[in-house]
C-alpha cells in the first residue's frame, strides 16, 4: 500500500466497498467470486494481497441481522401468537438471504476502509 495520492483521486471507501470496487481507483472489481477477493485490480493494478478482513464482517452480520430477525420474531410471537412452523418458514429463509447479502457488502466496506486507513498487521518497533 504505497502513497499514491498524486495519481489517483480520493475515493469514498464506503461507496467503493458497497459497490465492490477497487479502493484506489474505484473502477476495477474488488471480488473475483461472491466473497473471494481478487488478486489485483484489473484497472489500476493494485495488489489486493493486503486485504484480510478476518472474521470482522461475519461478526457485524451476526449482530445486525440477528438483532433484526430476533426482534421481528419476538414481535410476531407476542402480537400474533403464531405456531412454531410459521416461525421456521419465515425466519430461516429471511436470515439466510439477509446474511448472504450483507456479508459481501460489509466485507467490501471493511476492505476499502482497511486500504484507506493503511491498516496493516501490527509489528514490534525494535528501535533499529
Amino acid at each position: 500500500m504505497s502513497d499514491d495520492k498524486a495519481i489517483w483521486p480520493p475515493i469514498d471507501p464506503i461507496s467503493a466497498g458497497l459497490h465492490g470496487r477497487c479502493p484506489r481507483c474505484g473502477e476495477g472489481p474488488l471480488f473475483s467470486g461472491f466473497l473471494t477477493v481478487g488478486k489485483r485490480c484489473a484497472n489500476c493494478g493494485l495488489d489486493y494481497s493486503y486485504a484480510d478482513a478476518g472474521d470482522g464482517p461475519a461478526v457485524f452480520v451476526i449482530l445486525i441481522i440477528g438483532f433484526i430477525v430476533v426482534g421481528l420474531a419476538l414481535w410476531m410471537e407476542v402480537t400474533l401468537n403464531s405456531p412454531l412452523w410459521l416461525h421456521l418458514v419465515l425466519w430461516i429463509p429471511l436470515t439466510l438471504v439477509l446474511c448472504l447479502g450483507a456479508l459481501r457488502l460489509i466485507k467490501g466496506v471493511l476492505l476499502t476502509l482497511q486500504y484507506r486507513n493503511k491498516a496493516v498487521e501490527g509489528r514490534l518497533d525494535l528501535g533499529e
